[in-house]
């Protein structure tokens, strides 16, 4: 049998980057499908399930960038990823059987933190949009400088802000 024209990330070969998404330039891009138990009685996407699409876009980003959540918790001293702030702003709603982009891009990584900007797209139309800073805290809440072995992995996909 014949390899296939297109591999596809989902294909189970590498389960580590299935249904990660893929990047365009320094943009992760996220397809997210709007199920019948993600909108409220009118059909509509729930607000907070933004949140949700939101941390999946940051999640498979860092996956495919090779930077695994669960690793900071190895090392000598126990380090995760907490939101320190994030912004958002609803644009148009979107509806069951929707299919959605979740857009990301960080523009900023510097001591303990990083900052990035995330849309939630249908086609052409901007449904929301949020501005995250991220932080690296020890287990008991103590800000901690993004280890150098990510910041060398983040660093080429770091973009400009946008205006």
């Amino acid at each position: 049998m014949s390899e296939p024209l297109f591999a596809h990330a989902h294909d189970g070969r590498e389960p580590e980057k299935a249904f990660a998404g893929w990047f365009e330039g320094t943009t992760h891009v996220l397809p997210v499908r709007i199920y019948y138990e993600d909108t409220d009685t009118s059909g509509i996407v729930y607000h907070a399930n933004y949140l949700r699409y939101f941390e999946r876009g940051r999640s498979d980003f860092l996956r495919l960038a090779g930077v695994r959540h669960l690793v900071m918790l190895e090392g000598e001293t126990k380090l995760v990823w907490t939101l320190r702030r994030i912004a958002l702003e609803y644009m148009r709603p979107a509806r069951v059987d929707d299919l959605l982009h979740v857009r990301t891009r960080f523009t900023e990584l510097a001591g303990a933190r990083m900052t990035g900007e995330q849309q939630v797209v249908k086609g052409a139309d901007l449904l929301a949009t949020a501005r995250v800073e991220a932080a690296v805290i020890t287990l008991d809440g103590r800000p901690r400088r993004v280890p150098k072995d990510i910041v060398e992995k983040m660093t080429p996909y770091l973009s400009a802000p946008s205006e």
